[in-house]
């Protein structure tokens, strides 16, 4: 059975929503709404900030439908994520990038936990502080995943802890990361990427993704690569969407104890604040759409910059991780924890810090 607050103040959940037919829960306070698809992946669809009424996140026109409901004419090799992507910010293990086979397992697009249904409960209510728990089994993999998602009044961020639980007798590799995207209207007129990092490097030549805005299979210093041109390009600023051109797939790495990033619109004076555990989610892939890629599945309507937290890269599959040595193995019966926040915030001064609660402290000016 599920829950619904029965109070109407401050911070509310309720996992008894329905959206074209599969689960969905929210929570929510004065500053921020969260919109999750149980049935689906529990995905993000919804990181809403109220007193500006934007979300940052990506959305496509396309509609939400149910995986288990869903009949292709014919099945992709790839698998389904695809199919049934529509932006947001999606948890993917126990495989990130496309078709690959490890351990004796073929996985499709992006692992399997992304189109799975999820369990929730409410394990916290009060007009203070909400927690829904949502927890995952794998099907072809031996994972469990718990992740407890909390707001706190006052303040516009979600905070996920989460347990990576290896149910298996014997050590188990895996990819895990969050697929976070933003898009339109956020990113109309530009945004700056400030962050932890101390390098990129940029993915080797893709077929098919062209045009590339930077050199591939480079590694410098972050921000500023060989651009595809030949002139150096400055990573951390995202253009407009009346200048934007190319395609972009990157891994931002060597991060300190703390590893957090920002993404800012001035034009809109808002900005996505997200830290993560470091010791786990090593890197971010920064992937860039921002010639309105054509073709499946873009068909010419996705402008998007995603900025996932990840414990490994390439993004070519668990076989290529391991291959590099990048993958995380858990040994038998053996699990992971981590954090990640989410924060939304309103200040155009330079970022020095995101806090683990969402908490963003900037560059002392004099």
């Amino acid at each position: 059975m599920g829950t619904t607050s029965l109070h109407t103040h401050g911070c509310r959940v309720s996992d008894e929503w329905q959206i074209r037919g599969l689960r969905a829960a929210v929570l929510e306070n004065e500053l921020l709404r969260v919109t999750v698809l149980l049935d689906r992946g529990a995905e993000i669809i919804e990181l809403r900030h109220k007193p500006t009424d934007i979300d940052p996140l990506l959305r496509l026109p396309v509609p939400i439908n149910d995986p288990a409901r869903a009949t292709m004419s014919i099945a992709g090799t790839v698998g389904s994520y695809m199919d049934m992507y529509l932006g947001g910010w999606q948890e993917i293990a126990p495989s990130g990038g496309p078709t690959n086979t490890h351990q004796g397992v073929e996985y499709g697009q992006h692992g399997e936990v992304s189109l799975l249904p999820w369990q929730s409960v409410v394990i916290e209510d009060t007009p203070e502080r909400v927690t829904l728990r949502c927890s995952v089994r794998g099907v072809r993999s031996p994972i469990r995943i718990v992740r407890d998602m909390t707001i706190e009044r006052g303040r516009a961020s979600l905070m996920l802890n989460e347990t990576l639980y290896n149910d298996a007798g014997e050590d188990f590799d895996l990819m895990w990361g969050h697929h976070i995207a933003y898009g339109l209207p956020f990113l109309q007129n530009g945004a700056r990427i400030h962050t932890s990092a101390a390098r990129v490097m940029t993915h080797d030549v893709m077929p098919g993704f062209v045009p590339r805005r930077a050199e591939v299979g480079i590694e410098a210093p972050w921000p500023v690569v060989p651009g595809a041109d030949g002139t150096p390009l400055d990573l951390s600023v995202v253009p407009p969407v009346s200048t934007a051109q190319g395609r972009e797939l990157a891994y931002l790495t060597d991060y300190p104890n703390e590893a957090w990033y920002t993404l800012y619109s001035d034009d809109l004076n808002l900005g996505v604040a997200v830290a993560w555990d470091a010791q786990v989610f090593r890197h971010v892939w920064l992937w860039q759409e921002l010639a309105w890629a054509k073709g499946f599945p873009w068909w010419g309507r996705s402008y998007a910059v995603a900025l996932e937290p990840w414990s490994s890269h390439p993004s070519s599959g668990l076989a290529e991780a391991v291959a590099r040595g990048t993958q995380l193995t858990i040994p038998a019966y053996g699990a992971v924890t981590s954090f990640l926040t989410a924060g939304l915030y309103q200040d155009n001064r330079t970022p020095s810090r995101v806090r683990a609660d969402g908490t963003v402290e900037f560059e002392v000016t004099r």
